[in-house]
């Protein structure tokens, strides 16, 4: 019986005929999937159709990648993760949670896809862009990052992601200065911060 470490001690595992990628045999990958030779599937992952994994891509926990979707680069789909039809996940981007990203959406760079968030359509997620909660982004102007504050901020028609806190619009839109500057942004940003929120909200919802 081969073995392999997948990161928590060796477990059952084996190489994929189709493309010699180790899987786990817990996990489950059709004949037809390609699991390139750097790239992991494990946990109770599935890979079916004719999904591709390949690079240094990870696929774990109890995540699905099915249909014509692509893994590759330095990406993980990991948690209750769906990956589908003809979507790209790709670079160092991070797909966890229940989240789901299908049709011929892609989530690429640094970008994370988390918690219920739905990636779909022609959607474009990227560079350091945080689509967590319940946000739905189904086209590319569904989707607003703005950087060069103190926190990063990504704007999707249904919620707001400054830092690490996720607010819906209109909470974020009755924040006052001094709340803020109490939840840590500079107090010399948030005049001009709160006034690109609010041309950036307009946008994403036209």
């Amino acid at each position: 019986m081969e073995t392999f470490d997948f990161g928590s001690g060796s477990v059952a595992a084996h190489r994929h005929p189709n493309g010699g990628g180790w899987v786990a045999d817990t996990a489950t990958v059709d004949a037809t999937a390609y699991v390139g030779i750097d790239a992991q599937v494990y946990g109770d992952a599935r890979v079916y159709g004719n999904a591709l994994v390949y690079g240094n891509a990870r696929v774990s926990g109890n995540a699905r990648v099915s249909g014509n979707a692509r893994v590759y680069g330095n990406a993980q789909v990991y948690g209750d993760a769906r990956v589908y039809d003809n979507a790209l996940v790709y670079g160092n981007a991070r797909v966890s949670d229940n989240a789901r990203v299908s049709d011929n959406a892609q989530v690429y760079g640094n970008a994370r896809v988390s918690g219920d968030a739905r990636v779909y359509g022609n959607a474009r997620v990227s560079d350091n862009a945080r689509v967590s909660g319940n946000a739905w982004v189904s086209k590319p102007g569904h989707l607003v990052c703005i950087s060069g504050f103190t926190y990063h901020t990504t704007i999707t028609p249904r919620n707001c992601v400054i830092g690490c806190q996720l607010k819906t619009h209109m909470e974020w839109l009755k924040i006052t200065k001094k709340q803020a500057v109490e939840m840590g942004l500079p107090e010399g940003e948030w005049d001009i911060f709160s006034r690109i929120i609010r041309l950036a909200i307009k946008k994403v919802n036209q």
